[in-house]
């Protein structure tokens, strides 16, 4: 079934702040999300990161406002193979190209990353003509346990191969921020990575986390497959921790940079020289 267009940008920013107020709500311990009152939790002692916030009793993702880190809980999907997506919700039919199924929603680690002070930028568009993935810069870090019990840490980038290089995947992921679209049967509005696009490897216009070159979809030109090898077995619990990146210094347009230049230019051939 085709999907509706998405609705108006002010549409989306203010659901994107509905999201975030539910989050500040759930981080003060008022409520948990649904509005239902909260109480101690019973299985505090079971969560696996009580240094950290949990966003959610049913869903695994945990923020560290201080060191601007979200931590996602999720499983080995993938050990080798082609693929789409680095990670997706699970049950969404995505797993059969992703490297990693997450225990949450798209929508609350999205509201994960406004509440560490991310802001997304926008997916790649292609018509009229393509537009690359902009927002922020996402460090994306897996941690597992390996075989005798240790604990490893690895740049999500090297468990991805570049088909072209035979090299680890050199892209850093930016928040794109994925769409809004509501449902004329009943007016929902339904955030669109919550179907599958969550951090993505070949570019979609309802990216959450995408790679900010042009990567395609096709079959026939798919740029990334899964590094064997590298990837821990099917079913290994894993951890996705992404970190909010300082980001470059931002660039004046070109017009303004050759204006700049120009007068700096002008302004040397001026002064006198030196004796």
């Amino acid at each position: 079934m085709q999907r509706p267009a998405p609705t108006t940008v002010a549409t989306a920013v203010a659901t994107v702040f509905r999201l975030l107020a539910a989050v500040l709500v759930v981080i003060t311990g008022l409520v948990r999300p649904g509005g239902v009152l909260a109480a101690e939790p019973a299985a505090a002692a079971a969560d696996r990161h009580p240094e950290l916030k949990r966003l959610s009793p049913a869903e695994e993702v945990w923020i560290d406002p201080a060191t601007r880190r979200v931590v996602v809980g999720g499983r080995v999907a993938l050990d080798k193979g082609v693929i789409e997506y680095f990670a997706c919700p699970a049950d969404t039919g995505k797993e059969h190209e992703s490297v990693v199924t997450v225990g949450s929603t798209a929508r609350l680690v999205h509201a994960a990353l406004l509440a560490i002070g991310l802001e997304p930028g926008h997916p790649a568009s292609f018509d009229p003509e393509y537009v690359a993935a902009r927002g922020p810069i996402v460090d994306v870090t897996m941690g597992w346990k390996d075989p005798s019990g240790g604990w490893r840490e690895m740049p999500a980038q090297e468990w991805i191969r570049d088909t072209r290089t035979g090299k680890p995947m050199q892209e850093r992921w930016v928040f794109a921020g994925s769409a809004f679209w509501k449902d004329p049967t009943d007016g929902k509005e339904y955030y669109q990575a919550d179907g599958g696009d969550m951090i993505c490897v070949s570019n979609t216009a309802t990216a959450m986390l995408d790679v900010p070159i042009e990567s395609s979809q096709s079959n026939e030109e798919l740029l990334f497959e899964i590094f064997e090898g590298r990837v821990p077995p099917r079913g290994t619990p894993v951890e996705i921790v992404l970190t909010a990146a300082p980001q470059p210094a931002a660039r004046r347009p070109a017009a303004e940079q050759a204006a700049a230049e120009q007068a700096a230019d002008g302004q040397k051939a001026a002064e006198p020289a030196s004796p």
